[in-house]
């Protein structure tokens, strides 16, 4: 029996390396695949859209808020693979009871890369989480070194529409905002805050509007619909993936920041 300690700071018992993997959140679904361990993956949610095709292949146990638990009994998982922001803590709660599970809290690149190297202790993956975070450390270097002598822009960062929600702070969000040299126009309010047409159209000195194409899937129908609310701000599409996976899809990030300021 070994004890390992996960980001919350749990306690879990293992007898020997985990074999059946149930994984709760996409980005973590991908950056197992990416360590080799997609054959040890059982059970995933509908949101695990990468890569392209795992989720045929895989048994989707619900969603990231809501999991069919008779579901996963059948899959008899020996590690359930959680997030405090992308799942519930009943969720959390029921499954400990019954399985081991790792409950990941990622604020910043650097609690991704303790997330990847708790996973590669986990697993016996060892040599590839340190390959993975040794190549992201390199990428987020050679963008600091780009952005560096950038001038700094005011932003908003749209989430969701009707009603409208932004990125506050203490979000993996924000910090990247911040990375790329942008301040975030709602670092008053905490976490994912709704906010009324209004207070979008007194927005001073707005740079950029930036809607995420997750999780609510904006378009380019949406740039005229919040252009009007706030006119004097340039509205962009952005890859929403890179601005909030925190597994092995932060190594093309960097590069994709690259281009959108660019």
């Amino acid at each position: 029996m070994k004890i390992y300690t996960d980001q919350m700071n749990r306690k879990i018992s293992l007898t020997g390396i985990p074999r059946r993997i149930v994984s709760l959140v996409p980005s973590q679904t991908e950056l197992l695949v990416s360590l080799g361990l997609s054959d040890h993956i059982v059970g995933v949610t509908k949101f695990c859209v990468h890569p392209n095709g795992l989720r045929k292949e895989k048994i989707v146990v619900g969603g990231t808020k809501k999991v069919d638990y008779d579901i996963i009994k059948k899959l008899n998982p020996d590690i359930i693979l959680c997030n405090k922001e992308e799942n519930t803590k009943d969720i959390v709660v029921d499954l400990q009871n019954e399985y081991p599970v790792h409950v990941s809290d990622i604020f910043s690149i650097e609690d991704a890369i303790e997330m990847m190297q708790q996973y590669g202790e986990l697993f016996g993956k060892e040599n590839e989480a340190n390959t993975l975070t040794s190549k992201i450390k390199e990428e987020k270097q050679s963008f600091l070194n780009f952005i560096a002598n950038k001038p700094q822009k005011k932003v908003a960062y749209f989430i969701w529409r009707d009603p409208w929600m932004v990125a506050g702070k203490n979000t993996f969000v924000d910090y990247l905002l911040k990375i790329n040299n942008f301040i975030n126009a709602f670092d008053d309010e905490d976490r994912y805050p709704e906010v009324s047409s209004h207070r979008i159209a007194s927005l001073d000195a707005l740079d950029l509007i930036l809607l995420s194409s997750e999780p609510f899937p904006f378009a380019e129908k949406h740039i005229k619909e919040i252009q009007k609310i706030n006119p004097n701000a340039k509205v962009v599409l952005v890859d929403g993936e890179y601005f909030s996976w925190y597994g092995s899809r932060l190594i093309n990030a960097f590069q994709y920041f690259k281009t959108l300021h660019r």
